[in-house]
Order: structure tokens, then C-alpha cells, then sequence
């Protein structure tokens, strides 16, 4: 690499880091089974809940993973099994 593309690239990197403070990421584990509107709510009631303590909805990012009952262990059996 050139001395004159690395220069560039560190400073990119430099303003980059400027720009972007900060971006939190919420990751959200829940059994599936909520229906789009339902995670449309949560996503929005999150972000409010950011934007309270100062933080911007266009730094945040919101996972949800919806996890199978039958992947989900807890009291040592599997919640499908405690959930029927």
C-alpha cells in the first residue's frame, strides 16, 4: 500500500470514528410466535426508549431473534415440553 493510501485510509478511519460515536445494539432472544405488528410495537417502544436517554433511532440497531420453544432450555428441560 502506498504511503499516500494508507494516509487516506487512517483518515477516513479518523473521521469515521467522528462521526460515529456510538451505535447500540439491542438484541432481543424471544420464543417465536409474535406477529410482525407485535415486533413492529417493540422495535418502536425500544427506540423510544433510547431516544429518552439521548440516543438517535438512526444509531440504533434492534436484533430480534425469534427462537424455537423446542431450542430454548430452562429448569433443565427443553420449553416446548413445559409449555404444552
Amino acid at each position: 500500500m502506498s504511503r499516500w493510501m494508507r494516509e487516506n485510509y487512517i483518515k477516513s478511519r479518523r473521521e469515521l470514528r467522528l462521526k460515529v460515536k456510538f451505535m447500540p445494539v439491542v438484541i432481543i432472544e424471544m420464543w417465536e410466535g409474535r406477529t410482525d405488528e407485535q415486533k413492529e410495537r417493540l422495535i418502536k417502544g425500544v427506540t423510544r426508549a433510547f431516544e429518552e436517554i439521548g440516543v438517535k433511532p438512526e444509531s440504533l440497531q434492534i436484533i430480534i431473534h425469534d427462537v424455537p420453544k423446542r431450542n430454548w432450555g430452562t429448569r433443565g428441560e427443553q420449553a416446548s415440553k413445559l409449555t404444552q
